[in-house]
């Protein structure tokens, strides 16, 4: 059977910790970042998306060529691994090469203004400078990015008229490269800065190389001359950089005194400088200021102390955003000139601004969890809305816009899990602290908090259908069972069986029963009215997810092992085993109301639409940048919505040959399947029949009473035939003596009976024995 993909509808994920990951592509129509272990091309009018999928961890940063023929990404590894830098065409969207030169990280990528190298910087544990040759295919040099005496180089910036010149820069290092055309050796000459001592975050070249500017931890910046020659192919080796000063914003001003230098709160992370000059600076506070050179006249006023920086900008636009600022690119387009042109700026806290640079407004573009997502929860029939529970936060999405409705925080804890109630007045969630906390749905107001539920943290929650019975697992492995009212929340029953975390819980369609799945290799079916074990299941896996059938027969679980498996709940056996993946565990189930589909994610980065009965799947999606921790239907099942360890969340379309089925009015689906009535419907008595002619005054039909005994048994046929009779001779047999007395004839011999004769005695049902005693005839 051919497995076809699933259809993305939507896809909401950004990682904002990778410094100027976000990238504006030279067509400004494309941008460009990078999403866990993948870099997305996302056309910015349209929002479709597109994958270079091919790093193996997480992806720490991007670069575009200044003509945007080529895309450069580097990832993240584990301690004692190379990581990789591969270069993308960004056209044909494949692999053009890579290589594992570095250690640990690649720090930072650039390309060369005429597009030939592409340069590329280790990190702490590398150390290291790698040119990239674009058009032979294989890397040409590498060189130590830094002196012995200074401490790691973190940046790197090409020189824009120059093709063969970069700077770099660190703590206490700033030096200016050159590549040799000939021998593709690297030249270095390092930026004097005497007794100048900071630590460089980024860096900013302007546009004709005459300068530069660099972005320091201390927030202020140092501001160098080059020094090269205005041919780009005249001879620089004479040529050394210099210092220009220390340069900071301006305070306030007054009057015969110096003015004070403000330094940006946790330094400047990035950095741009505009054609006619301005400076855009981002720090570390989530502050964005377009900064314009102050034209002192006459002498600067002087200090009592020597301070370390000079004010010497203006902040003539500033805005506050939220989170640490990581990029920031100018969007220009024939449409976007101007006073329409776009500022976009991503923070740590994953999320993406558009500032108008005419009136510098923010609004707010892409948002997501800059974390992993462990859970998904739907409210109860209703499929436009859904919540997602993180590190930090719990937050409700539309699944329409794919866009942010409400966002409730709990800074420095961890949301194991989410759930909405079934009369959809609250939003209960479970978090590492071991409390169990509870929010309204609109406002995010707390409604109530059980606190200390688990010592080690609670893992796993579920209520029953009623809202009054609430069951959470920990991770120390307990079981608890809590009564919840709006006055009060009470214990009403400790449950001992987990010997290790409890991953996931979920009460019977019934409500009599509830399942706990544990890392121990137990999973444990509870009754809910005796609070006690009714069953146990064991297997040779990490249980990691569980859900209940829609009739409450059987049961699939998933984990470790690879494979879905197909449990009784009356017996606990084991009925069916499926390989859901090959290389990952299973961490996310769910099945449809219906019950004919299931769909599973695991660490294999895919989600699986299985047919349940038949145990195949039909549809694979792929897209995710990490490991999948939850999947889940909406109760429509006309979206599957997944979400993964990178932070992003993937609304798929659920295949049309599933919603045609589920889609047909009930006209039809009654033809197909009689519906079955329900309990009031068989239990009601047939008084609505009325006579269909009545006379005016006639009194309204009495309701029959029950029959006596006596007319029980006169009602009775007691004939032999009635009673004993298992051939249907005897039937042909008194019809036809029926019929041959009420016309005199005798045929008793017409009918012959098709089985020997039964001579034996039989006790017979009469009135009289029934009505006498004993066995009197």
């Amino acid at each position: 059977m051919d497995v076809k993909s699933l259809e993305p509808y939507s896809i909401i994920g950004f990682d904002g910790s990778a410094i100027r990951g976000l990238k504006v592509h030279p067509d400004g129509d494309h941008i460009v970042y990078p999403m866990g272990n993948k870099v997305c091309i996302q056309d910015w009018k349209t929002k479709t998306m597109y994958f270079l999928s091919g790093h193996t961890n997480s992806v720490s940063t991007v670069a575009i060529s200044p003509k945007g023929t080529y895309i450069g990404s580097g990832q993240i590894n584990h301690i004692g691994f190379k990581a990789s830098a591969k270069v993308w065409d960004f056209k044909k969207r494949n692999l053009l090469g890579t290589h594992e030169l570095h250690k640990v990280r690649v720090e930072a990528l650039t390309f060369s203004s005429d597009e030939r190298y592409m340069i590329s910087l280790g990190g702490r544990d590398d150390g290291c400078v790698v040119l990239w040759d674009c058009v032979a295919g294989a890397a040409t040099g590498t060189a130590a990015a830094s002196r012995l005496t200074t401490g790691d180089a973190v940046t790197l910036t090409a020189l824009s008229q120059r093709m063969n010149s970069f700077v770099t820069g660190g703590d206490s290092n700033l030096r200016v490269w050159n590549i040799r055309a000939a021998s593709k050796n690297l030249d270095v000459v390092d930026v004097t800065l005497g007794k100048l001592r900071r630590s460089v975050r980024c860096i900013a070249i302007s546009h004709d190389d005459s300068y530069g500017i660099a972005g320091t931890t201390s927030g202020d910046m140092i501001k160098f001359s080059i020094n090269y020659p205005p041919d780009p192919m005249e001879d620089v080796s004479h040529c050394k950089p210099s210092l220009l000063g220390c340069l900071a914003k301006c305070g306030p001003w007054k009057k015969g005194k110096r003015p004070e230098s403000l330094c940006y709160s946790q330094g400047i992370e990035t950095i741009m400088i505009l054609d006619d000059g301005c400076l855009i600076v981002g720090s570390g506070d989530g502050m964005i200021d377009i900064l314009d050179e102050i034209n002192w006249k006459g002498t600067f006023p002087k200090g009592k102390l020597v301070d370390p920086n000079k004010p010497h900008y203006k902040a003539l636009k500033s805005v506050k955003l939220n989170g640490s600022i990581t990029s920031l690119e100018i969007m220009e387009t024939p449409q976007l000139r101007g006073d329409k042109r776009l500022l976009l700026a991503g923070t740590r806290t994953s999320e993406i601004y558009a500032i108008n640079i005419h009136t510098f407004e923010p609004t707010l573009v892409v948002t997501c969890p800059r974390c992993a997502i462990n859970h998904i929860a739907f409210p109860r029939g209703m499929s436009g809305v859904f919540a997602t529970a993180g590190a930090g936060d719990v937050r409700v999405w539309c699944v329409k816009t794919a866009q942010e409705l409400l966002r409730i925080v709990v800074p420095n804890f961890i949301c194991s899990s989410v759930l909405f109630s079934a009369d959809g007045k609250s939003i209960v969630s479970g978090w590492n602290d071991g409390n169990i906390r509870a929010f309204t749905p609109l406002t995010g107001r707390l409604m109530y908090c059980i606190f200390n539920t688990h010592n080690k943290g609670t893992s796993a929650l579920d209520m029953t259908t009623d809202c009054r019975t609430l069951i959470s697992g920990g991770c120390e492995g307990q079981v608890r069972v809590w009564d919840i009212k709006p006055e009060c929340q009470s214990l009403k029953k400790v449950l001992k069986e987990h010997k290790s975390p409890v991953s996931a819980i979920q009460v019977s369609p019934n409500n009599m029963e509830a399942v706990s799945a544990g890392t121990d290799g137990s999973c444990i079916i509870w009754d809910l009215v005796s609070l006690s074990r009714r069953q146990v299941m064991y297997a040779n896996t990490l249980f990691m997810c569980v859900c209940f059938e829609p009739l409450g027969c059987q049961l699939l679980t998933g984990g470790t092992d690879r494979r879905v498996a197909y449990w009784e709940t009356g017996s606990g056996n084991l009925a069916r085993e499926l390989e859901a993946s090959k290389v990952g565990a299973v961490n996310g189930l769910h099945i449809t109301q219906n019950g004919e589909l299931f769909v599973t994610g695991g660490n294999d980065q895919m989600v699986k639409l299985w047919k349940y009965q038949e145990g195949i799947y039909t549809h694979t999606g792929l897209g995710h940048a990490g490991a999948v921790t939850c999947c889940r239907f909406s109760p429509d099942a006309k979206n599957i919505v997944s979400c993964c360890a990178a932070g992003s969340i993937i609304i798929w379309k659920m295949p049309e040959q599933y919603i045609q089925k589920d889609s047909k009015p009930p006209s039809v689906r009654n033809s197909i399947s009689k519906v079955p009535k329900g309990l009031q419907e068989e239990l009601r008595l047939p008084l609505e029949e009325k006579p269909t002619q009545k006379a005016a005054g006639d009194r309204q039909p009495k309701i029959p009473a029950r029959p006596s005994k006596e007319e029980k048994i006169g009602a009775m046929d007691t004939t032999r035939s009635s009673v004993h009779s298992c051939c249907p001779c005897d039937t042909a047999r008194s019809i036809t003596s029926n019929t041959s007395a009420n016309n005199g004839k005798n045929t008793s011999n017409t009918v012959k009976c098709c089985r020997p004769p039964d001579n034996l005695p039989t006790r017979t049902t009469s009135k009289e024995y029934v009505s006498g005693s004993g066995d009197r005839k």
